[in-house]
């Protein structure tokens, strides 16, 4: 079988263990200390990061969006439609729902990992506005919940997820619309809601 190192916070791992399971790929789910400088994380991803598939043969296999895709060919094509405009969207889709992770994530660590007082807050905001800057465009053009969902799906509410975790009362006011697409997702989908990163 497959593992997968993860942790439960990461919004990219949950996006992974959430594919997989919609996919019907069956993983180990291996919890990873991000922290460690050596060890099983490192051996398999040199640079330390998580999530990482490691195959049956034992190959690693990163970042999180080359796994979707592995899981996309390993699965005959659940995670991405075949058209290629539809998945082109998928694809833009997901791409849009990591990077909203990517400055969320420098954002949580500018703040964990200086005092208070070295805590660059114009780089803080800049982070800040990108997000929300997505997130406004995401409110504009809300993906449709067909029944039939793609990795970017998946994807989009990870990130709703970790947002919910670590910036609850903070993204919400104009965005509505996403937290009620999140509440559908998780009545469509309710065994993949509970793999959001917690």
């Amino acid at each position: 079988m497959m593992k997968l190192l993860y942790a439960p916070a990461s919004p990219y791992s949950a996006k992974v263990r959430m594919a997989a399971a919609y996919a019907g790929i069956a993983i180990e789910e291996v919890l990873t200390d991000t922290a460690a400088q050596s060890g099983s994380l490192t051996d398999a991803n040199p640079l330390g990061k998580i999530p990482v598939l490691v195959t049956e043969e034992g190959r690693p296999v990163y970042d999180s969006r080359v796994i979707t895709q592995f899981l996309n060919r390993e699965s005959g094509g659940k995670l991405f439609p075949r058209n290629a405009g539809k998945r082109l969207y998928a694809e833009q889709l997901e791409a849009v729902a990591d990077g909203i992770c990517d400055v969320l994530l420098a954002h949580v660590y500018e703040r964990r990992m200086r005092p208070p007082e070295k805590v660059h807050d114009v780089w803080l905001d800049r982070q800040w506005s990108k997000a929300t800057r997505a997130l406004d465009a995401l409110c504009i053009d809300t993906p449709k919940l067909p029944q039939k969902i793609t990795a970017g799906h998946i994807a989009l509410r990870a990130t709703i997820g970790y947002l919910d975790l670590r910036f609850a009362g903070q993204w919400e006011r104009g965005h509505t619309k996403l937290k009620r697409w999140a509440a559908r997702f998780d009545q469509k989908f309710p065994e993949l809601s509970t793999l959001t990163p917690k």
